[in-house]
């Protein structure tokens, strides 16, 4: 049974940093691109980040360039989000999902090509 299990939220003021973690289990982890996606009460769920199967690549959304760092450990099966630099606006449930490795790692905003999903992670920005 495959699981993405993320943690690491929480309740931040604005300004402050939160790392979220997305542990992989069930899957053959290195073989799958892994991207962080999130949804804002009342708002759609939205693209935030993403890294390729090896590590070697990784695209964000512009709202999260140069505030968030995607990262990956293959050998732990983990996947981390580091938030810096955090605003009201990034206040959302924060899920990490997979997509095997032959389905092409741009378009990583097209929802349906993930496999999985985790249950999200709440994190609450306050000002």
């Amino acid at each position: 049974q495959v699981q993405l299990v993320e943690s690491g939220g929480g309740l931040v003021q604005a300004g402050g940093s939160l790392r979220l973690s997305c542990a992989a289990s069930g899957l053959t982890f290195g073989n799958y691109h892994i991207s962080w996606f999130r949804q804002a009460p009342g708002k759609e769920r939205e693209f935030v980040a993403v890294i390729n199967w090896s590590g070697s690549s990784t695209a964000y959304a512009e709202s999260a360039k140069g505030r968030f760092t995607i990262s990956r450990d293959n050998a732990k099966n983990t996947v981390s989000l580091q938030m810096d630099s955090l605003k009201p606006d990034d206040t959302a449930v924060y899920y990490c999902a997979a997509k095997h490795f032959t389905e092409t790692f741009h378009a990583a905003g097209r929802q349906s090509a993930y496999y999985y999903w985790g249950q999200g992670t709440q994190v609450t920005v306050s000002s």
